[in-house]
């Protein structure tokens, strides 16, 4: 068993699952509406997104996103890739085998930068700013410790005025 991404019908991200060592490609999934009746008429499954058999191999995406219409133009090159192989391979047959050499199947190349960021640099970059630093520390309690002593001092001025007061009755 091997790990394979979920994502939704745009292509984001959503979870792992678990799928078969053999899996590859791309596969839609399905869920069953709940508001089927036994009366009713079957209702069609709706599509929710797909399982990826294609590794992310581009790391630090905030949040990455399949990008599906690349993967469809890739299928689509293969599939013409393989007509063209079977037309050749048909061709060469029809003529005769010892007419030059067997054709070769030549598969496109998979892209390489099927997983993109789906994130704005915008984005990122409010996702990655360092928040403003806080006054220090030590300039706080120094200001505070010089407000207390403020404080004492009047305090001890208020003490002898009382004391001043008392002492003149």
């Amino acid at each position: 068993m091997k790990s394979a991404a979920k994502v939704n019908t745009n292509g984001l991200y959503l979870e792992e699952a678990l799928v078969d060592d053999a899996f590859s490609g791309v596969v839609p999934f399905y869920v069953q509406p709940d508001d089927q009746d036994e009366d009713t008429e079957p209702t069609t499954p709706e599509l929710v997104g797909y399982t990826v058999g294609v590794p992310i191999t581009t790391s630090g995406l905030y949040k990455p996103k399949f990008d599906l219409a690349a993967w469809k133009a890739y299928e689509s090159a293969v599939y013409e890739a393989q007509e063209a192989y079977i037309a050749a391979l048909n061709d060469w047959q029809a003529k005769g085998k010892n007419d030059g050499e067997q054709p070769v199947y030549v598969a496109p190349k998979q892209p390489d930068n099927l997983w993109i960021e789906s994130l704005t640099p915008e984005e990122i970059a409010e996702l990655t700013r360092q928040p403003e630093p806080q006054p220090k520390l030590r300039e706080e309690l120094t200001n505070t410790q010089i407000a207390m002593a403020d404080m004492y001092e009047q305090m001890l001025s208020v003490q002898a005025e009382l004391a001043a007061l008392k002492e003149g009755r």
